[in-house]
């Protein structure tokens, strides 16, 4: 390989967010990345830093010519440049939609389990968060189609919140599945907004379909979230994109990012994308592999040495799905309890909703070495946990 992925670098001491932890213990929590982004990317962030000034900056035309360019060879997904509009981030842009886009006391529907941000972004803005839960059949996640459509159908509900990839179970909808969701939202005039921050963070051979790119529907019915944050490493740049086809809405949109103080790029933000969606493929290449290797890894590990959890099946993003059913059905305490007893530091479940109770969630993005620490670290807590739980239904 050309990039060096098992480099083991020290974050502690950066203020890191993920990493501002005490000093034995090992954090595979946050969804942010242990590798160096793109060298690529780092040469053009040190020749801008080189040059000095660091003024007010303005949105280029290459910012532009970058993202459609690389959704269209990448994602077959063609948008104008009109469509496009820079944002300082994805939950911004997320919060900025419930506020300017529905009304305090509206509904705003999620598919739970689901990114936990999607709850304070409903709740703050006083609009009520209303779960459509995934069915899990003890393997893998699909929609109620009958409990969606219900949901759908109150007048209340307003916006639809579209986790594409979805975070947590790391599931890639199919075209059939997004057009489904599409009419469905268009019949009862529901809003969609596509996250899809994790799109290019699928397993080798295995490609997401973009929401817009579905059906005409689709695209004007929808707003898409994107950047290159998740996929280069690049989340404290503060940098990414709304995707708004339908003229009316884009318009609405942009006067909430205006208004929030969301749409002023920093110095490092328009180039830093730019460098990576037109010098970084090679290295994201590597990456995916990398990171399905590292899935592999822990998919094998856990299935032999960590009996009652199970791996949820995944092709997207770096994050695992840990179902501890077989354990407990309070996969908080279990988290807690292997924090405490090892120092590994995971995402108890229920953050995703109710219905991920029994659940933690589990970043595998990090030099194999450090992965495999945690694993060792995972196994032994839980081998202690069960027994701590056997030694107190004895007494």
């Amino acid at each position: 390989m050309k990039y060096d992925f098992d480099k083991m670098t020290n974050r502690r001491g950066s203020g890191s967010l993920k990493w501002d932890v005490p000093e034995r213990e090992l954090p595979m929590w946050v969804a942010d990345m242990d590798f160096e982004t793109a060298p690529e990317v780092t040469l053009y962030l040190v020749e801008r830093v080189a040059h000095g000034i660091f003024g007010y900056s303005v949105v280029t035309d290459d910012w532009y010519r970058a993202y459609q360019d690389w959704w269209g060879r990448r994602h077959g997904l063609k948008m104008e440049r009109d469509w496009l509009i820079f944002c300082t981030g994805v939950v911004p842009a997320i919060s900025s939609t419930v506020r300017k886009l529905t009304t305090v006391g509206e509904k705003v529907l999620v598919q739970t389990p689901v990114y936990n941000i999607f709850f304070n972004s409903i709740r703050n803005n006083g609009r009520v968060i209303l779960e459509s839960p995934l069915v899990y059949d003890g393997r893998e996640y699909a929609i109620d189609w009958d409990d969606l459509e219900k949901k759908l159908a109150d007048p209340q509900t307003t916006l639809m919140l579209l986790c594409n990839p979805h975070n947590p179970v790391g599931k890639i909808w199919d075209r059939k599945t997004l057009a489904r969701i599409g009419e469905l939202c268009y019949k009862h005039h529901v809003l969609v907004l596509s996250d899809e921050i994790h799109c290019d963070l699928t397993d080798p051979g295995c490609a997401y379909v973009p929401f817009a790119s579905v059906s005409d529907i689709c695209r004007d019915n929808s707003i898409t979230c994107m950047a290159p944050t998740k996929t280069f490493n690049l989340a404290g740049l503060q940098t990414a994109a709304v995707m708004v086809p339908d003229p009316v809405v884009r318009h609405k949109l942009d006067r909430g990012l205006n208004t929030d103080e969301v749409a002023e790029p920093n110095a490092f933000a328009i180039g830093a994308a730019v460098a990576a969606f037109t010098r970084g493929e090679a290295w994201l290449e590597e990456l995916r592999q990398y990171l399905y290797d590292n899935k592999q890894l822990v998919r094998a590990f856990v299935e032999k040495e960590i009996p009652g959890v199970k791996v949820v099946p995944s092709k997207a993003t770096y994050l695992l799905w840990l179902d501890c059913s077989g354990i407990t059905e309070d996969a908080t305490e279990l988290a807690e309890f292997i924090r405490k007893n090892s120092g590994l530091y995971l995402t108890e479940g229920e953050e995703y909703g109710v219905c991920g109770r029994s659940f933690m969630r589990l970043n595998t993005a990090c030099p194999r070495k450090r992965l495999e620490e945690g694993l060792e670290r995972l196994q032994q807590s839980v081998m202690a946990y069960v027994s701590h739980e056997r030694e107190g239904k004895r007494v």
